[in-house]
């Protein structure tokens, strides 16, 4: 009897996706290295150096012998213990420093708690647009992401309603990012309140992503749902990390604030899988924790003024809409009345297409709609320097005008 056929990769790896946003970047990245004028809209991450008290905290963990070896899983008892403390500061509810596990990266702390509370078949509401990582996380699982769309209409703020529209039997978590990445929409608190409501009638678990808690402008402010909330605090997972607001992505550093036998399964899981965060980065991170927020305040201050360019020109700009951003550092304008136009002799039919013709035309990387279950939109992040982000969307604006 023959030996069944047996792929060299696994259906479930090769069901993953590629993450768009690390792609479009890379993309820019090679296209600069080869000597390309690009300027880069892609890449979700802060373009300012990490505040100079980190990495000096950074530099002294090098030399210390204790740092040189393993430490405990779920992270460095005072990072922890500083993490807790952060979190009755800026989200104003108590946690325990044994309910959080520090992760490599707030991304590891979202598939560790997909992994760790879902079995397969159970769903996850994800508000659409969403950022690329929460589908195949939860698909991972064995879960399944049940996606509940947004637009304009509602500047891209999720309802209570139409979450609970969605709710099955087997509805388990429900997925809340505020501020939003891809969209920029931070909720208000009357809408976490009845979110909040909404879990706790159907005893459903809360997944929260507050790591642009920080990024807020105008006259938005940024609500916890376990501040508004709490009772919902044995069925809540928490994620966050100090990447957006420290400008430390490439540091490594999230964790999440979950229920005593999430936080110790998860730290089961990640010894398995990665072991402790490189301890290095770790100090840099209790660093950033115990330090004022003088430095989070300025570089807000230049998101905010980058986020008024950005939306006036995306405003300004030919066959486009643009909802004003409310938080963390992109933009999501409406391309739609821009399909079905030619450029350079092409039909354009997708935002796919306009991404890939924006960047061999105008040089310009830009982030296509369909990474966020969102065709019709692009995502532009404002994150990068002035000057730089005024001659992008000056190249846009000329690209879009030529369109017939």
């Amino acid at each position: 009897m023959a030996p069944r056929p047996v792929g060299r990769v696994s259906r479930r790896i090769g069901a993953v996706q590629a993450s768009a946003t690390l792609a479009v970047d890379a993309k820019a990245k090679a296209l600069k290295a080869a000597g390309e004028d690009v300027i880069g809209f892609g890449a979700g991450e802060p373009d300012f150096p990490t505040p100079g008290h980190i990495v000096e905290a950074a530099k002294r963990a090098c030399s210390d012998p204790a740092n040189h070896r393993y430490t405990p899983t779920a992270g460095l008892v005072e990072l922890r213990q500083a993490i807790a403390a952060k979190t009755k500061r800026d989200s104003g509810y108590e946690v325990d420093p044994s309910q959080v596990v520090v992760t490599n990266g707030a991304k590891q702390a979202v598939a560790e708690a997909f992994a760790t509370l879902l079995d397969p078949g159970d769903e996850v509401l994800v508000p659409s647009p969403y950022w690329t990582t929460y589908p195949e996380a939860i698909a991972l699982a064995g879960g399944v992401p049940v996606v509940v769309g947004t637009d304009e209409s509602t500047r891209f703020h999720v309802s209570a309603s139409a979450l609970e529209a969605a709710c099955t039997p087997a509805t388990k978590v429900i997925l809340l990012v505020s501020p939003s990445n891809p969209t920029g929409a931070v909720a208000t608190r009357e809408e976490i309140a009845e979110i909040g409501r909404l879990a706790e009638e159907r005893s459903l678990w809360v997944l929260t992503d507050e790591i642009y808690e920080h990024l807020v402008y105008s006259d938005n402010t940024f609500t916890s749902i376990l501040q508004e909330c709490p009772g919902l605090a044995d069925r809540c997972v928490v994620v966050n990390g100090v990447a957006k607001t420290y400008a430390m992505t490439g540091w490594r550093v999230g964790w999440m604030v979950a229920p005593p036998d999430v936080a110790s399964a998860a730290a089961n899981l990640q010894s398995h899988v990665t072991s402790n965060v490189s301890n290095v980065s770790q100090a840099a991170a209790l660093a950033a924790l115990n330090g004022d927020l003088g430095a989070v305040e300025q570089m807000r201050s230049a998101f905010d003024r980058r986020r008024q360019v950005m939306h006036r020109m995306l405003s300004e700009m030919p066959g486009v809409s643009c909802v004003e951003p409310e938080g963390a550092f992109y933009a999501f304008p409406s391309v739609k009345d821009l399909l079905s136009r030619t450029l350079a002799g092409r039909k354009v039919s997708s935002t796919l297409e306009l991404a890939e013709m924006a960047i061999e035309e105008a040089k310009v990387a830009v982030v296509p709609g369909e990474a966020f279950g969102a065709p019709g939109y692009l995502r532009l992040s404002y994150a990068l320097g002035d000057d730089a982000m005024v001659e992008g969307l000056t190249r846009l604006t000329k690209l879009f005008a030529s369109m017939a």
